[in-house]
């Protein structure tokens, strides 16, 4: 075989290998497409509607707390159904009423409504390191109960709290130290501590994170002319809970 042919045949089988691959390539991502697709039951969609102003207003503090500690059994034995989202938002678009507000940490790890097993249009929260209380938090709680008519508040705390290092070690960095004062009185409440107080001690920052929570309580309620005659009344109830990172257990207080 001369070289011109030798080139040709060689042109030939590299271009026929091309194919080959190309095609199985092909048959590869035709394949996958198939795996991609999946069947979800009916059961497993998330189906309550988003409430109406009457359905809320029949709503008491305790059957809400209830059905938040019915979510939170389902988000830590992972039986989180699927949500139907864009129903929801189209639902909500006009109008909203939320069961609940709750006051979170800013941390990422724990994200609030997968905790309760709840959709768009369930839930108010408001979210700021350490969940803290200040004059536009306290507006926004005030917004959420009075004017559209939730039923509890919940102040949510959690365990390993960077804010509540911060403010165990007196971290002065810009405006994290101004937030950080509002955590610091937690360091002197009257509940008494056994043990090493620093960072260093997980069961001093466990303490500190509930004293935290308990402070926020009692902000709302000394700060809030509104939200403690809605709590005297009946008409909603100030509570707190602490999240668990290591089984995502939220221990109401």
């Amino acid at each position: 075989m001369n070289f011109s042919k030798l080139v040709i045949s060689s042109l030939l089988l590299a271009v026929t290998g091309l194919i080959a691959c190309q095609d199985k390539t092909k048959s590869l991502n035709n394949t996958e497409k198939v795996n991609e697709t999946i069947e979800i039951d009916s059961s497993e969609v998330l189906s309550e509607k988003v409430l109406t102003a009457e359905q809320q207003a029949a709503l008491t503090p305790d059957t809400v707390l209830a059905i938040l500690k019915r979510g939170n059994e389902d988000f830590i034995s992972d039986a989180l159904t699927i949500r139907n989202t864009s129903e929801r938002i189209r639902e909500a678009a006009l109008g909203q009423y939320p069961k609940a507000v709750i006051l979170s940490c800013l941390d990422s790890r724990v994200p609030v409504e997968d905790v309760f097993h709840r959709g768009i249009g369930d839930l108010f929260v408001a979210r700021v390191a350490g969940n803290i209380v200040n004059e536009d938090i306290l507006g926004s709680l005030e917004y959420a109960c009075k004017v559209s008519g939730s039923k509890l508040i919940v102040i949510l705390g959690h365990e390993h709290c960077g804010a509540i290092k911060a403010a165990i070690d007196n971290v002065k960095l810009g405006n994290i130290t101004a937030l950080l004062s509002k955590i610091r009185p937690a360091l002197t409440a009257d509940t008494p501590f056994q043990g090493e107080k620093s960072t260093k001690n997980e069961a001093y920052v466990h303490h500190i994170c509930l004293q935290n929570v308990k402070l926020s309580i009692r902000n709302i309620r000394d700060k809030s002319p509104i939200l403690k005659e809605m709590e005297a009344k009946g008409e909603i109830k100030i509570i707190g809970g602490l999240y668990k990172m290591e089984t995502g257990n939220v221990e109401f207080l």
